[in-house]
């Protein structure tokens, strides 16, 4: 599977949201397609955008920008019960989500409630950081509620965690 955002649609009228627009929606964009690689299950997209503003700390100065959000979560179409996917093919659809920016600084989250860092059965989280014109950043430290890993270490590369303070 490529992530180039052309080649993965969900259908006709399901497109990947574009991120680089400035008028980008604060309103979740939401994709639902079934699962390419394992049958039976499909995946529930939810792309969403939320500003940040944080103020510096030792060593790290203030920042402010955006965070973006994917969540993949993977059910079973008939129950709506949580399945296991393996997470290569999310994270396809959060590297071409990230596409029109710059999927080489997105982060996987995990299992995660983005937000509180806390587990989530059934669902992936990713999230790329942006500065106030749009350009990736590296994640900044005072908004970490759960490790980040680079996505490129779900290919095997080099793994970057960033500790949490909790």
């Amino acid at each position: 599977m490529s992530a180039d955002p052309g080649s993965i649609r969900a259908d006709g009228h399901q497109g990947l949201p574009n991120l680089a627009a400035q008028d980008a929606a604060a309103d979740p964009h939401i994709i639902t397609t079934p699962a390419r690689t394992e049958r039976d299950i499909e995946l529930r997209i939810h792309t969403s955008i939320a500003p940040f503003d944080v103020a510096a700390e030792e060593w790290f100065p203030a920042v402010a920008g955006f965070a973006v959000t994917v969540v993949v979560h993977t059910v079973d179409p008939a129950t709506g019960r949580p399945r296991h996917l393996p997470p290569a093919e999310p994270a396809e659809w959060a590297r071409a989500s990230f596409s029109t920016l710059d999927a080489a600084q997105g982060y996987f989250l995990g299992a995660v409630d983005p937000e509180t860092g806390s587990h989530r059965r059934g669902q992936l989280a990713y999230r790329l950081y942006l500065d106030t014109d749009r350009q990736a950043i590296p994640v900044p430290r005072q908004v970490v509620t759960c490790p980040h890993y680079l996505l490129s270490a779900i290919d095997g590369r080099a793994e970057i965690t960033i500790p949490t303070t909790a």
